[in-house]
């Protein structure tokens, strides 16, 4: 189920060092060791998948169904107002094995360059052409 090399494998097996928070047959969780906060966390499917194109469908819901269950932990735990659920795909994605950072929030927190700049579409025919592209690659 591990891909050999790849550090978050290597976690998941117990066979390199992580402050682990939770682990069954789907997924583990273990605290980021460069957290934006305390308790930000990873969750990772304990199979490797690069990304999450990568996990298998039925893989999918299981795995959310424990990243949903770590989000309430990490704000109830922290003692926080909410929390920023996150992943990257590919591109930023520091460990080439899917994961899902789950981060404690709490109103002015300071974390604010974490995020990209927002934009709009020139126009609605624009909108219009874009969805039309993700339709069509569906």
């Amino acid at each position: 189920m591990g891909d050999a090399g790849c550090v978050f494998c290597a976690i998941a097996a117990g066979d390199s060092a992580g402050h682990r928070v939770f682990a069954d047959g789907t997924a583990v969780a273990f605290l980021d060791a460069r957290p934006l906060f305390p308790g930000h966390v990873l969750v990772v499917p304990r199979r490797h998948a690069e990304t999450l194109t990568d996990l298998p469908v039925e893989e999918v819901g299981p795995f959310f169904t424990r990243v949903q269950r770590i989000a309430g932990a990490v704000e109830r735990g922290m003692g926080a107002a909410g929390s920023f659920v996150a992943a990257n795909n590919r591109v930023s994605q520091s460990v080439p094995h899917f994961h899902v950072h789950v981060v404690p929030r709490n109103r002015k927190d300071g974390l604010r360059g974490f995020f990209w700049p927002r934009t709009r579409y020139a126009s609605e025919e624009e909108a219009a052409e874009v969805a039309a592209r993700v339709r069509a690659a569906l």
